[in-house]
């Protein structure tokens, strides 16, 4: 990783959680929220998995603490269902 790209994955408003640990969940989503508002990135999906709606549920509960978070709320069918969650971010 590199000082301007903390991530080694492009920042385009979408976040894949399929490829992390769990564990690593809530500091990874705060981490990738900062960078979007950074470069101008209000609309964020988060990909979660259908799966038991364990980590839906987890990711939902760090958006509500989360003070730059406008909104959130679970994706329609063409956004991937209960299997991903729409953000929008506040501007600075």
């Amino acid at each position: 990783m590199n000082q301007n790209n903390p991530f080694d994955f492009p920042i385009d408003g979408t976040l894949d959680l399929h490829t992390f640990h769990a564990g690593d969940v809530k500091d990874l989503i705060v981490e990738y929220l900062d960078v979007c508002r950074q470069r101008g990135i209000y609309q964020v999906r988060i990909i979660h998995g259908k799966g038991t709606g364990a980590l839906r549920r987890t990711v939902q509960a760090i958006l509500g603490r989360v003070p730059y978070v406008q909104s959130f709320q679970t994706a329609d069918e063409t956004a991937g269902g209960w299997g991903a969650t729409l953000v929008t971010l506040k501007k600075p």
